[in-house]
């Protein structure tokens, strides 16, 4: 037999099979039933909704188990920022409680807290806090603050204190 002769055979054996693998795959193809977008609901809104039930749950199970420490910290007349410190080198958080006018360090930056009270804008209340950072690891005596202004509980991101290893933000404030 010649090559030529061998290469039609193969030709009309393997024709049949490529011609009908088209075929063969059209009958795998399952249709799927037309979902009318309208009637679903976004999932984040459920999730928000699921969060805030379990957020209410956690307020309100510390607040009957600090009590009385509430008590004793509204004797005292001192208001506290509580303070979320984030290290992103090492990815550890830290929770910094600080009365207002005190200074605390953590890392390189030196924190002072100069106010905190409530905030109502369209009957939704919010804390806000007045802080000054300064960055320590800059070595010059004409120090600017890394951050001068306030900050709000419930958007961190709208005045954020920017740097490269630290972030911070306000989780509260006590004896407003």
């Amino acid at each position: 037999m010649k090559l030529g002769n061998l290469k039609k055979i193969v030709f009309f054996i393997l024709l049949p099979i490529i011609i009908n693998s088209p075929i063969l795959a059209a009958d795998k193809i399952q249709s799927v039933p037309l979902i009318n977008l309208e009637e679903l609901s976004p999932t984040f809104e459920e999730e928000k909704d699921e969060l805030e039930k379990i957020e209410n749950k956690s307020v309100n199970l510390k607040k009957t188990e600090s009590e009385p420490d509430m008590s004793n910290n509204k004797d005292n007349k001192k208001i506290y920022i509580n303070i979320k410190a984030l290290d992103k080198i090492t990815a550890k958080t830290s929770a910094i409680k600080l009365e207002v006018g005190e200074k605390k360090f953590f890392g390189k930056l030196e924190i002072k807290a100069l106010k905190c009270q409530l905030s109502e804008n369209n009957n939704t209340i919010d804390t806000v806090a007045y802080l000054q950072v300064k960055d320590l690891s800059i070595d010059d005596n004409n120090q600017v603050f890394l951050f001068n202004g306030w900050t709000f509980a419930s958007s961190p991101t709208l005045q954020s204190i920017d740097h490269p290893v630290y972030d911070l933000w306000i989780t509260g404030c006590e004896n407003i």
